[in-house]
């Protein structure tokens, strides 16, 4: 699984282009905004778009989906459903985080634990973790041992749970039995700032390193 990511939105979301290098079938993980910049890395990079996958509901995440999925003909796949109010939600999000007016839409498909994602001749599994948002998901390429979390974890920092339906023992059990599980060499790439592994993160990350959770 190759990628590339586009930082879109005034909050640099780190929206992914991924794709399968031997089909360049592609997929835009959380286009929140910016939908000229990722079209045209597409393009630059000879891709065929496949699908958007939204791992959560927030706007800078989502922001630009509809726009996207419009321009292209492709489906929008993802979150989990418990973040539908989210996505219904988009015009008062818009006001609340001072973005440009966005209209709520409804996802193709809606994705649950143990789905599986098809990018070309990739394999993405879906991993249900809630906590910053009730129906946030992750997704792991076991191939290349790369994870794409949303706002669930990030480098030395968690997601926030102050939003509504937020939870944060929801959220350590995420990350502590979802994300961990699958193996310390793990790299996984947040929702917004630089990557790191899954073994960096237990290690020295002041929210979730495993000696604070003894």
């Amino acid at each position: 699984m190759k990628y590339q990511i586009i930082p879109v939105t005034p909050f640099q979301q780190n929206c992914s282009l991924i794709w399968c290098e031997k089909t360049k079938r592609a997929a835009v993980v959380d286009p929140g905004g910016n939908i000229d910049r990722i079209q045209n890395e597409v393009t630059k990079l000879g891709l065929v778009l496949d699908k958007i996958i939204l791992t959560h509901g927030h706007i800078d995440h989502v922001g630009g989906a509809k726009a996207l999925a419009q321009a292209t003909n492709v489906p929008i796949i993802g979150p989990h459903i418990a973040d539908k109010f989210w996505i219904d939600n988009l015009p008062k999000q818009s006001q609340n985080f001072g973005f440009p007016h966005c209209d709520a839409f409804e996802p193709d498909q809606y994705l649950q634990d143990g789905d599986n994602v098809q990018v070309g001749e990739q394999s993405l599994s879906v991993l249900h973790c809630p906590g910053h948002t009730p129906g946030h998901i992750a997704l792991f390429s076991a191939q290349s041992k790369l994870a794409w979390v949303g706002d669930i974890l990030f480098r030395s920092s968690i997601g926030r749970t102050d939003f509504p339906q937020s939870n944060h023992q929801d959220l350590i059990h995420s990350i502590t039995e979802k994300l961990w599980a699958l193996g310390v060499d793990v790299e996984f790439i947040p929702g917004h700032g630089p990557i790191s592994t899954f073994g960096e993160e237990r290690e020295h990350n002041p929210f979730v390193a495993d000696q604070l959770l003894l």
